[in-house]
């Protein structure tokens, strides 16, 4: 996959950008807050359509426009896409692929794949256990786009069931039978989110655990485990075992969701457990260990893309490769050598390996305008 162009216009701080990528590693160099990262952001919403940093596609566009757009070349298996996504304050959005407007927007995903690897990644380790969920949804997007609408299809079961554990019986009307409908709707949907999940991990941890052997240089072993809400007998078992499973925890656990007014059952509350040589990797105090883990997982999934479309996706690396160690840069830059089309953003170029600026077309972004590098220290 290679990203031939991008064009912003209205998003984020960007007035009306072009931008054509010319060489294999893209560095995108300028002080905090011009932009540098809205770029990225740019092209993971055109991979996952989803922002990890705004809830609402009126934070996207720029100030009092109503309107902003994203628009792509895409170059996938020899052949090029022209794509465009258009976000509203109002919230609607409109998809494009080669001219033709998309009726669903799992439509669009498979278009563009993408690894994203920033600081907030950090958080994979340290942080809640939303965020190890989150990662693996997103990996999933990308390679069954059907899964947008399980999630989807999911999160309003589980709105409505919350609703009704949160009426007055008195006032539910049939509230028992109500409760078993959305019940089993809670368990049929949740069922094939947790399968999904825990095949998508059986598939990542020896990726990951190679990975991180040999940036470790072989100290460290890392093991993935998926932790469900609901105890999965076998990833492989079938749809109706796990359902049955599913029905008997929220059995177990009824009266406690009456008395809070909440589900406490289902992939809303799954766990990635992460261990380093048999210990949580959140014990180990090292930044230096958790980046190590964090980038295994980045490459892993980098991998898992590539096995799985067959072409390498691109990969977006936000502030982080300048804080890596020189031994780390060069797995990384090994691991992906020329094949996978790479965009960083860095403040500065000092730390950088000199294979990353010898193949790098350099960029110099300013209040949301990007000038041509010309003198190798970052400044236009």
């Amino acid at each position: 996959m290679y990203l031939r162009s991008l064009h912003l216009r209205h998003f984020r701080n960007y007035r009306d950008q072009e931008i054509t990528f010319d060489a294999p590693k893209t560095i995108l160099v300028g002080e905090n807050a011009q932009g540098k990262t809205n770029l990225l952001e740019a092209v993971e919403l055109l991979a996952t359509l989803r922002s990890r940093r705004a809830s609402r596609d009126r934070e996207l566009v720029y100030q009092e426009e109503r309107q902003a757009q994203i628009a792509a070349t895409v170059e996938r298996l020899g052949v090029a896409h022209e794509l465009v996504m258009e976000l509203r304050s109002s919230g609607r959005r409109s998809l494009k692929v080669d001219g033709q407007v998309l009726r669903r927007q799992a439509d669009f995903l498979g278009q563009v794949n993408a690894v994203v690897f920033s600081s907030l990644d950090l958080e994979l380790v340290r942080g809640a256990p939303e965020t190890r969920r989150h990662w693996l949804d997103g990996v999933l997007l990308q390679l069954e786009p059907v899964y947008l609408g399980l999630v989807e299809q999911y999160r309003q079961i589980l709105k409505q069931r919350n609703a009704l554990l949160k009426q007055d019986p008195a006032a539910a009307g049939d509230k028992f039978s109500q409760m078993a409908f959305w019940d089993a709707q809670l368990a049929t949907t949740g069922s094939r989110i947790m399968r999904r999940r825990a095949r998508l991990l059986q598939r990542l941890e020896p990726l990951a655990a190679h990975w991180h052997r040999v940036i470790s240089g072989g100290r460290e072993t890392l093991t993935l485990t998926y932790r469900p809400q609901v105890p999965l007998p076998d990833p492989q078992a079938s749809p109706e075992v796990i359902q049955a499973q599913f029905l008997a925890e929220i059995r177990a656990k009824a009266a406690a969701e009456h008395s809070l007014g909440s589900s406490l059952v289902g992939p809303h509350r799954d766990e990635v457990e992460l261990c380093i040589n048999g210990v949580a990797a959140r014990a180990y105090g090292s930044q230096g260990q958790q980046r190590t883990l964090v980038l295994a997982l980045k490459l892993a999934e980098l991998e898992l893309i590539e096995q799985v479309v067959r072409d390498p996706p691109l990969l977006l690396l936000d502030d982080v490769l300048a804080e890596l160690d020189l031994q780390r840069q060069n797995q990384l830059l090994e691991a992906i050598q020329e094949r996978v089309q790479t965009l960083v953003t860095t403040t500065h170029l000092g730390s950088f390996d000199a294979g990353w600026l010898k193949a790098a077309q350099i960029l110099q972004v300013q209040g949301g305008q990007l000038f041509p590098d010309k003198t190798g220290d970052g400044i236009p």
